[in-house]
């Protein structure tokens, strides 16, 4: 079988290299670019007829130029079956949900486990997705562990609720949206937490993506 071709994006050279290193070690996957922001991925991407394409993109967040969610939100548009890995040291929950709405198919932090970024190479290749609890504590179990909860029976407004979590809106914005008050929001919240079986957001959000609420 050939291997599957990665590009990596980020703009610290020092660690892009080193992460080169570590993944040419692993014989399913082939390194084929080290780029340092997006505007470098976008004209690989322009002169691609002479170049390998990757299956994945490793992709960091903040980088100058043109950013992470900038990058993956280009590439989403323009080659949606390739898929986006963000590998960064940003772990609070406005970025996450930056980066799933751009369209990231997972979403790890920079102080992992080798072994764990070669199973989440493997399992966005084969699954499409892979995420792990320890993004800021976003769920009581990684999806590859915990199936999305089928045949949760949502109400009409908890759905709407749910669309509206999705999005960059705070939660103060989701109520004046929804013509609530806060207290009614944060029972909503609760509820699908409970519902779910999440313990923040970012649950929710990969519940709606799962079961394609939304489309991101």
């Amino acid at each position: 079988m050939n291997p599957i071709n990665i590009i990596i994006v980020d703009d610290h050279l020092l660690f892009s290299n080193a992460l080169k290193g570590l993944i040419s070690n692993y014989k399913e996957f082939n390194v084929v670019a080290v780029l340092k922001d997006g505007s470098e991925l976008v004209d690989y991407f322009s002169n691609s007829d002479t170049k390998a394409l990757p299956e994945i993109v490793l992709m960091d967040i903040q980088m100058p130029i043109m950013n992470g969610i900038e990058a993956t939100h280009w590439l989403k548009e323009q080659y949606p079956n390739i898929k986006v890995l963000a590998l960064s040291m940003e772990c609070d929950e406005t970025t996450i949900l930056k980066m799933l709405r751009a369209g990231a198919k997972g979403y790890l932090l920079k102080d992992i486990h080798p072994t764990i970024l070669h199973h989440a190479l493997i399992e966005v290749h084969k699954n499409g997705f892979y995420y792990t609890e320890n993004v800021a504590n976003t769920l009581l179990n990684s999806i590859e562990n915990k199936p999305i909860i089928n045949n949760v029976k949502l109400k009409e407004r908890e759905l709407e609720f749910l669309k509206l979590s999705c999005s960059e809106m705070t939660y103060k914005q989701i109520a004046e949206e929804m013509c609530l008050s806060p207290k009614t929001i944060e029972n909503y919240r609760e509820a699908l937490f409970e519902k779910l079986e999440v313990k923040t957001r970012i649950g929710m959000v990969l519940y709606a993506i799962k079961e394609k609420i939304v489309i991101l």
